[in-house]
């Protein structure tokens, strides 16, 4: 008797399992359409890629109109499924985090800031410090002439508390990623969570969002300002959730109240009626030309909201001139939104899902060999002590014969990987010079390689999660090896000094 009860509590069991499953939503994805049925010309949309190809520098593009893909492409080797690094971008998901604890009563833009951190308050808070909002915040405006440290490991409440606030609040824009660090601490000391964990349940599982990331600064507080990786797709996915004031499958997980002034004009910023980055700034939102707003961050990754034409685009990139990619967009697409169904075009719909299908980051360019690298294959070239903490390369053929294998010998450990001619060979990132890009040693990465010349030969390596790429040089001379690297972009110099290294 005793089996055949806790048989049926099994059976009953395994039928609940079965009917939550059944239940259970199935995970969003955007449905897919030519871009002609939603009333956008495939040759427009042809263009802008064309336009934005050479750059090298492009990492993804994806376009959305009444709800649809209508046209998405990875640049070899980025692919759909890999997170990518935000920047700034990440400073309207914390815009966002703080609109639902708004919702939920946790806090008022109209709060003041030291009302949150007394402990972290200075002795003798100045008016100007006394008088600072959670809307000052939002809209960069919170008095300050010049940004503290943004270092994960500088940034806190008291280092922010004790910048100097010259200004009255809401009335100076100073463009200010501490300020955004410092409404991610707000929504933690409100709610108990991180931004990332409090936005998961709320923002990030009901769009889909499943493997997001986001860096914390020394205290656990998430960076807000920046350290957000998402996919391509879920950028579009808030974006949409913008576009459709707050709505989602038919239910509300945003304000519309409040996607309403987080996107509308809450300051000036500037008065240039040429640049995307004049036009006013919202809650962590910026105006952009042509009626339309976005998020941004640093090298070219942008959620482009278009209200007018129902649609949003978006972009990740390693690039240095932003306002030239909004330039591109306006020019060539922006006049294809029709505001009906066109006919079908097969032609220019295939040379685009050609053109997107074949998208990669240019490969280095040169031959597969050299007379000279049998010379040079094998050898362990060792580097005087130096700044990027280089101490020894050592190059060899890889498996497919065409291409190289790099053992980098940095801080006492070895690192490997391998660059294919003409192709990008996946693998973990390696040494990456000095400066920041040392922190994605271990980090996805693709690499190829080839000879620019006889004693000359180039390996580029892309780390895929990040807008970043490095182009290595090894110039051979006798027992010498010259050795440059210089990065695609960086927040300060880019090209490192030349090391010279000697065969063992």
């Amino acid at each position: 008797m005793k089996i055949l009860t806790k048989l049926i509590a099994c059976l009953a069991l395994v039928a609940a399992v079965a009917a939550a499953h059944a239940a259970a939503p199935k995970p969003f994805s955007f449905p897919r359409s030519k871009p002609e049925a939603q009333g956008v010309s495939s040759a427009a949309v042809l263009a802008l890629v064309e336009a934005l190809d050479p750059i090298d520098a492009m990492n993804s593009f994806m376009l959305v109109r009444h709800g649809q893909v209508i046209a998405e492409g990875w640049w070899t080797p980025y692919r759909a499924q890999d997170n990518h690094e935000l920047y700034s971008l990440s400073k309207s998901f914390t815009a966002t985090a703080v609109g639902l604890a708004v919702a939920e009563g946790k806090l008022s833009i109209d709060d003041e800031v030291l009302k949150f951190f007394p402990e972290d308050a200075p002795a003798e808070p100045g008016a100007n410090l006394k008088a600072m909002r959670v809307r000052d915040l939002l809209t960069m405006s919170a008095g300050h002439q010049d940004e503290a440290a943004i270092a994960a490991d500088k940034m806190s409440p008291q280092a922010f508390l004790a910048h100097p606030v010259p200004h009255q609040p809401g009335t100076h824009f100073k463009y200010n990623t501490p300020a955004t660090f410092m409404l991610s601490a707000i929504v933690q000391k409100q709610t108990g969570q991180t931004v990332l964990d409090y936005l998961r349940p709320r923002l990030f599982e009901p769009l889909g969002i499943t493997q997001p990331v986001w860096n914390t600064n020394w205290q656990g507080v998430s960076l807000g300002g920046y350290g957000l990786s998402v996919r391509t797709e879920d950028l579009a996915r808030f974006g949409q959730l913008y576009l459709q004031k707050g709505q989602w499958q038919g239910k509300p997980l945003l304000q519309p109240s409040w996607v309403e002034l987080a996107t509308s004009k809450q300051v000036g910023n500037g008065s240039n009626p040429k640049s995307d980055w004049n036009q006013g700034y919202g809650f962590q939102f910026w105006r952009c030309r042509n009626g339309a707003y976005r998020g941004d961050g640093a090298f070219g990754q942008y959620c482009i909201v278009l209200p007018e034409q129902d649609a949003v685009i978006v972009i990740t990139s390693g690039l240095k001139d932003m306002q030239g990619v909004m330039n591109l967009t306006w020019e060539k697409l922006l006049p294809a939104f029709g505001s009906k169904q066109l006919p079908a075009d097969a032609v220019s719909g295939k040379k685009l899902a050609q053109k997107l299908a074949g998208l990669s980051v240019k490969p280095a360019a040169g031959s597969d060999t050299s007379p000279l690298a049998t010379k040079y294959f094998g050898r362990k070239f060792i580097f005087p002590t130096n700044g990027q903490k280089l101490e020894a390369i050592t190059l060899t053929p890889n498996k497919s014969g065409k291409g190289v294998t790099m053992a980098i010998q940095s801080g006492g450990t070895t690192h490997q990987f391998s660059g294919g001619h003409r192709e990008w060979q996946p693998g973990p990132g390696s040494f990456a010079g000095a400066g920041s890009l040392s922190a994605y040693i271990g980090a996805p990465a693709a690499a190829t390689s080839a000879w620019a010349a006889d004693d000359t030969l180039v390996v580029k390596q892309c780390f895929t999660e990040t807008p970043f790429y490095i182009t290595h040089q090894f110039r051979f001379d006798g027992d010498q090896m010259f050795y440059d690297a210089q990065r695609n972009v960086g927040f300060g110099a880019t090209k490192q000094s030349q090391l010279v290294g000697r065969a063992e």
